[in-house]
């Protein structure tokens, strides 16, 4: 379900976006400036991304996302081959102006701009493919939001993560030592913390950056996690906070909410569970490990996405 609130702002923007009508939308409190650029007129500079995602100047989002059609950009049109029903592009900067390669939260937030503004027809329980810098992903409309197909996920370093249960060590502001983590690729970085008390995770300082070693060669999104008590044997539930590269901290992270219960199921042992609830400062997302055709593990992504403004850049 979509709630909208009705009238148009004027916000500060900039440059290439001045005139262009915008939205202001999240999932789960993760938000975003989304606006579309269908046949892909309009190349936004890092500069206009941060000057319109600045939370004092500009309308304030974690990121910024284009909605253009694929063929107007080299990586959808690399998708097109074999996928030619990825017609339209999530074209995804980070709040700092940074290219990304994927946010689960701002999949749905997409899927579902499209959707409101008429570009895509997606009755509930339909499904569409969109295309991202991390491959084509497919969406399906729920009854309260949208669920997504992740793709599958993988250890960064396998061999070291199976072995030692950890391949990196995480330094935070509030933790007093040093904590191993473990690095899981979602189509992005990530590096997942193991937490044993919610006062710790309350504790942390997350306005710098954790430091990862070894460093990663793009940087990292880092979750810390906690697992929390529950009498159901059948899902599993956690809680978590995280630093994203190129923003800061976020009140959700989608592809982080995965990478967490992926770190999470693989500590637990075969006996973890395929369905997680997890817990972020914005909500709740749902998270559901399924075996694909080609013998992978695929993550699917459920949760909301709401829209709060519509907006004029000046």
């Amino acid at each position: 379900m979509t709630e909208t609130t009705e009238g148009t702002v004027r916000a500060v923007g900039g440059h290439e976006l001045t005139g262009v009508r915008v939205s202001k939308a999240h999932g789960t409190g993760n938000d975003f400036v989304v606006f579309t650029d269908g046949d892909g007129t309009r190349d936004v500079g890092p500069q206009t991304v941060a000057a319109v995602c600045d939370r004092h100047t500009g309308l304030g989002g974690d990121g910024m996302i284009r909605a253009v059609r694929s063929e107007h950009v080299p990586e959808g049109r690399a998708l097109l081959r074999t996928h030619p029903d990825a017609e339209w592009f999530m074209d995804y900067r980070n709040g700092d102006g940074s290219v990304a390669q994927m946010c689960g939260n701002g999949v749905r937030v997409f899927v579902d701009h499209l959707v409101r503004e008429g570009l895509v027809r997606l009755p509930r329980g339909a499904r569409v493919r969109i295309g991202t810098r991390a491959g084509v992903r497919t969406v399906a409309r729920t009854s309260d939001g949208y669920a997504v197909d992740m793709g599958p996920w993988s250890f960064t370093d396998g061999e070291t993560a199976r072995e030692r249960g950890a391949d990196c060590v995480v330094t935070a502001a509030g933790l007093t030592v040093p904590r191993p983590g473990i690095s899981i690729d979602m189509g992005n970085p990530h590096a997942v913390v193991a937490l044993s008390e919610g006062e710790k995770l309350d504790g942390l300082d997350l306005h710098t950056a954790p430091v990862v070693e070894p460093v990663p060669a793009e940087g990292t999104n880092v979750e810390f996690v906690v697992p929390l008590d529950h009498d159901d044997s059948d899902v599993g539930r956690l809680e978590m906070r995280v630093h994203e590269r190129g923003v800061g901290e976020t009140f959700s992270c989608g592809t982080g909410a995965c990478a967490a219960a992926a770190a999470t199921r693989f500590w637990g042992g075969p006996e973890s569970p395929d369905r997680w609830f997890v817990q972020v400062p914005g909500g709740v997302l749902s998270v559901t490990f399924v075996p694909a055709p080609d013998g992978t593990e695929h993550v699917v992504l459920a949760g909301p996405a709401r829209v709060v403004a519509h907006a004029e850049l000046v």
